[in-house]
């Protein structure tokens, strides 16, 4: 009898329900304690959730357990063993310890450190995250951790992003209880990643180069047919899409990862899922998990999952929008405006300390989404442009406009929706539109930041949003700390009047895909970081360093480490794409080329060896192109070549990086055009590569 889907949710899962019948009442509690209140897990309370981990482990088919991390790599890390422990008289038991599960030691010296590590010094722990579940996963017990060196650096992106939530939540209880509100003990940063994607099947995928080596495609002509007819949009799901997202759905429930939405995206090909808000590293972890598994899936369909942010030249490519909120303890969604918006103190603290943490930490959040390939996305027609700015919507705009100018703010109330036939049933319409061109967008009860590219972690994001916040907090905190409670309104009233003065230049409700509002930005004084070598050097601002070390997100070894390891990936990526893109020129393309030249002058001197007189116009004119065609790529190439050595040779890495940016990627541009227009005049059966038209079509 096939299970149903509240059966099959979360079956594979260490989760509350699983724990409350396999554990001790007694250490049910003193586990339950760590993971609500952060306090320290005893090692007699580790040994019981071991044994009680390792017997329902091997109840489902487990045979090796592996600690599960996040290293700077933009994947995840494991390494598997075995629960087998052997005995005197030459048998095994299956054996897991408390020791076992709370600590790790993964050799470190393979992974990026950015000179926080030698080679030489290879130790490096796994440190186990009990808040987010263990589950089991191709037979083997998935344990989240977090990775640090042997001298206690962190060199992975759980480990501060942990740090980042436990400073958000004493900066947010703190600004409660000045505020009065005494019964909230803790407060949660929630986060809800909605994942673009395409599909394109597994033969073609493997016949390009491109994609097999960088993610993404390096030539190619458009197809006849792009988005311009916007008909894929929301469009009928395709049978093969729909078995792939039906099975994807099954897996990612097992697992308890709230899949919830899925539809097709604007682009030919591109799809996009949607989970339900979680707690913010285990929304991270749900995250990682989720880019695996679309992978796995895909490959069983005979389909690949593309991930890179921009895979196709000429239509939209991939972002990945980060749902953001705060949750007290008590259930109250601190980003919610409730009824009344203009009187819910609460509410306007907490979304004024948004607007200050974004305004003034910009450049953070814009690092926060710097990738190479999020470079080619960023500011395009698809996705927000590199200027960071705030969507309020109108009500909210009038109602700080109000607090900043001391003058009466009148509700609109609620609007009855009616669109005209009467059999439709009336509804009541949201206070403001949504505005898809903001980067930063406040959507009813959460803001949403719309810059991610698809295939980054979700947590450097909130990193930067949870230490930004707490530090505007603890600001507002030290301003109302004394205030009476007769007198707080009046405070509070004063403080939003003052950082709106100050903080609304962040402010934009408008269209943020036009030139003019480039232009407007500049002169507001806000960030314009067009590239990651642009952006990444503000990482290690003074402002930015103070930050992150007065609130122990990192030390400034460990910012130093991640600008180092940064600009590196940003390099090798580019340097891996421009060999590629130079190997398929000169071993796929140009022989194409050469082909078709040698075709069409067999052709030209048959027809003339049969009618002397007659016209090889077309011919010549077509060889004429084509050979002017192989000369431009035969000269790019070598111009491709020198300046990548170039780069490369470049000591400096910021300085490497700039050359990559600034030189090569502007070669391969000019390389692609000559490249991509040859394609064009090529006849398929003589291509080395699917083209366009198959890629977005076939599937």
């Amino acid at each position: 009898m096939a299970q149903t889907i509240p059966e099959l949710y979360g079956s594979l899962v260490f989760n509350d329900k699983i724990m409350r019948s396999k554990l001790p009442k007694d250490m049910y509690k003193a586990l339950k304690k760590t993971i609500e209140n952060g306090t320290h897990l005893e090692l007699d309370v580790a040994n019981s959730v071991a044994v009680a981990m390792k017997e329902w482990a091997i109840d489902n088919g487990a045979t090796h357990y592996t600690h599960w991390f996040q290293p700077m790599t933009n994947v995840t890390a494991e390494k598997h063993d075995s629960f087998i422990s052997p005995t005197s008289d030459g048998q095994v038991i299956m054996d897991f310890s408390g020791k076992e599960l709370v600590k790790g030691e993964p050799d470190a010296s393979s992974f990026p450190s950015g000179g926080l590590r030698a080679t030489f010094e290879a130790r490096g722990y796994t440190a186990w995250d009990p808040t987010s579940p263990a589950f089991i996963k191709d037979g083997t017990l998935y344990i989240p951790t977090a990775f640090c060196s042997y001298s206690g650096e962190a060199l992975d992106k759980k480990t501060p992003l942990l740090r980042s939530m436990d400073t958000l939540n004493k900066a947010a209880v703190n600004m409660l209880h000045v505020l009065g509100n005494m019964e909230v003990k803790h407060v949660s940063t929630t986060v809800g990643p909605e994942q673009e994607y395409f599909l394109v099947d597994k033969d073609l995928y493997k016949a390009r180069k491109d994609l097999v080596f960088c993610g993404r495609t390096l030539i190619g002509a458009p197809a006849p047919k792009g988005q311009e007819m916007e008909d894929h949009y929301f469009g009928t799901l395709k049978p093969r899409v729909s078995a792939y997202m039906h099975d994807l759905d099954t897996e990612l429930w097992k697992l308890g990862i709230p899949a919830k939405t899925k539809h097709n995206e604007v682009a030919p090909a591109q799809h996009e899922l949607a989970p339900v808000f979680d707690t913010t590293n285990v929304a991270v972890d749900h995250n990682q998990l989720t880019m695996e598994i679309m992978k796995k899936v895909a490959d069983k369909h005979g389909m690949v999952c593309l991930l890179n942010e921009k895979p196709f030249e000429g239509i939209n490519g991939s972002g990945k929008h980060n749902n953001w909120s705060m949750i007290t303890n008590t259930g109250v969604n601190l980003l919610d405006p409730g009824k009344t918006p203009a009187e819910n103190i609460q509410f306007l603290v907490f979304l004024m300390a948004v607007i200050k943490a974004v305004d003034e930490y910009a450049d953070l959040l814009r690092i926060s989404v710097a990738s190479a390939g999020n470079d080619h996305r960023l500011g395009a027609n698809e996705a927000p442009p590199a200027v960071v700015s705030i969507f309020l919507g109108d009500e909210l705009t009038e109602i700080l406009s109000s607090i900043e100018n001391d003058t009466y703010f009148t509700s609109h109330g609620a609007v009855q929706m009616d669109i005209g036939a009467t059999v439709l049933p009336h509804f009541v319409k949201d206070n403001t539109d949504r505005n898809r061109t903001s980067p930063f967008a406040f959507t009813g009860n959460k803001f949403e930041f719309r810059m991610l590219g698809s295939a980054a972690s979700v947590a450097n994001p909130n990193i930067v949003l949870n230490t930004a916040v707490a530090e505007a907090l603890n600001q507002f905190a030290r301003e109302l700390d004394g205030v009476s409670a007769e007198d707080m309104e009046h405070a509070v009233h004063e403080l939003i009047k003052r950082a709106i003065k100050k903080h609304k230049r962040v402010v934009f409700n408008g269209n943020g895909y036009t030139d003019e509002w480039i232009e407007e930005a500049a002169a507001r004084g806000l960030y314009n970081l067009k590239s990651t070598p642009d952006a990444l050097p503000m990482w290690i601002a003074d402002k930015n360093i103070k930050l992150f070390t007065e609130h122990k997100i990192f030390t400034k070894e460990e910012l130093h480490s991640r600008y180092e390891i940064w600009l590196e990936n940003y390099s090798k990526t580019i340097n891996i794409e421009s060999n590629t893109m130079v190997e398929m020129i000169q071993k796929d393309l140009m022989p194409s080329v050469l082909t078709y030249m040698e075709q069409i002058a067999s052709t030209a001197s048959m027809k003339k060896s049969v009618v002397p007189d007659i016209s090889t116009e077309s011919e010549a004119a077509l060889l004429t192109k084509l050979t002017e065609l192989q000369a431009k790529m035969m000269s790019g190439v070598e111009t491709l070549k020198a300046d990548t050595a170039k780069a490369l040779a470049a000591e400096d890495v910021l300085e490497n990086a700039k050359l990559y940016q600034s030189v090569v990627l502007a070669d391969m541009e000019t390389l692609r055009a000559a490249a991509d227009e040859a394609e064009t005049l090529i006849p398929d059966s003589l291509l080395p590569y699917p083209t366009y038209g198959k890629l977005l079509f076939s599937v």
